[in-house]
């Protein structure tokens, strides 16, 4: 539902068009929000520095620029989830595939060696990211900004489009990250999908299917942590995107950002609220997440979870996706109130080290 709630007083958040190159002629990062995607991340013009301000080794400048691109994809019946990584020393990826009316969730991932059997896109707005191996494959294909899923593994066979609405803009940002790097983060909720979906041998049909899309690079910190939500719902009100996160990307700009009908609204920062550390035999208890200004308040209850715990000595990964029923209300830039009763989304805790 959405009414009308003239007395907020809205974020007065502003965005530029995307520059051509990440990197300016200094070898410095643009930052900011962004109109759309960077093309070129140019990241071998980029002047690197360690914490004694000195040029960084060329294996520093390799070693410590990390990237990952993420998609979810939500049908009436399912929730698809699927993941590629490249931390340098190894490349790794997940695929889930959730049950909701039988809370039954399945995966597969795959680990592989310094970029042995597996591809990453260099730029967000064309590329191409895949891994394969026993499990199946999973690949990303970026052709001028919009995104192709191509899925083989878990019973599920896709070729799909994600197009996002007419004039509906990403969020893609770029914000300073420790004491020299910079992370470039671009994402875009509530995409519809065209294509071809079958699961378990089964068609599905794409009228009530929408997606979103993560793609983040850049020299992140060595050791980090995030909260994460996200939202791609379909509902009678129209399209619902929701991308919110505290841990990363607050330096400068947050990407936080709700999506109505492919119309963007840049939001401020948020708050997550939640119980980490719980006794095993209860179910997982209620997140909170909120704004100070009243902006975002939103109850989440987990219903199933994914995750991964990865103790490689250099290299840790302790994470944890749920998925789960968010309700509440957002309020958009126009001061219009949207109420969310019962919508499915993800939560996310991960810490790492890499």
């Amino acid at each position: 539902m959405t009414e009308n709630n003239l007395p907020w007083l809205p974020n007065m958040l502003t965005s530029s068009a995307a520059p051509q190159s990440l990197i300016d002629e200094y070898g410095c990062a643009v930052y900011g929000h962004f109109d759309g995607p960077v093309s070129n991340l140019a990241v071998e013009q980029f002047k690197y520095f360690n914490e004694m301000d000195k040029p960084a080794s060329s294996w520093a400048k390799h070693f410590d620029y990390k990237q990952f691109q993420f998609v979810s994809i939500v049908t009436p019946h399912y929730i698809i989830g699927v993941a590629l990584a490249d931390i340098r020393y190894v490349g790794s990826a997940f695929c889930y595939l959730y049950d909701i009316k039988a809370n039954q969730l399945i995966e597969t991932s795959w680990l592989k060696p310094l970029g042995l059997g597996y591809q990453m896109s260099d730029s967000p707005m064309q590329g191409k990211a895949k891994i394969k191996g026993g499990q199946g494959q999973v690949e990303f294909d970026i052709e001028q900004g919009l995104w192709r899923v191509r899925l083989n593994t878990l019973g599920i066979e896709a070729e799909l489009s994600l197009q996002p609405e007419v004039l509906s803009l990403p969020m893609a940002m770029c914000n300073p990250t420790g004491y020299s790097g910079w992370t470039y983060t671009q994402k875009h909720n509530a995409l519809k999908v065209t294509g071809s979906l079958v699961i378990n041998h089964e068609p599905q049909p794409l009228q009530r299917v929408t997606a979103g899309y993560d793609f983040s690079a850049g020299y992140m910190r060595r050791e980090t942590s995030w909260r994460w939500a996200s939202i791609n719902s379909l509902t009678e009100h129209g399209s619902l995107g929701l991308n919110l996160a505290a841990g990363v990307n607050e330096t400068g700009c947050h990407e936080n950002v709700f999506w109505h009908n492919g119309e963007r609204h840049l939001l401020g920062p948020v708050h997550f609220e939640f119980t980490r550390h719980r006794d095993k035999t209860k179910s997982a208890a209620s997140w909170r997440v909120y704004s100070a200004n009243g902006q975002v308040e939103l109850t989440f209850t987990p219903k199933s979870c994914r995750q991964e715990k990865l103790n490689l000595w250099l290299l840790k990964s302790n994470f944890r996706q749920y998925l789960g029923r968010f309700d509440g209300c957002i309020i958009d830039n126009f001061g219009n109130k949207h109420q969310l009763d019962n919508v499915f989304g993800l939560t996310e805790d991960h810490f790492a080290r890499w």
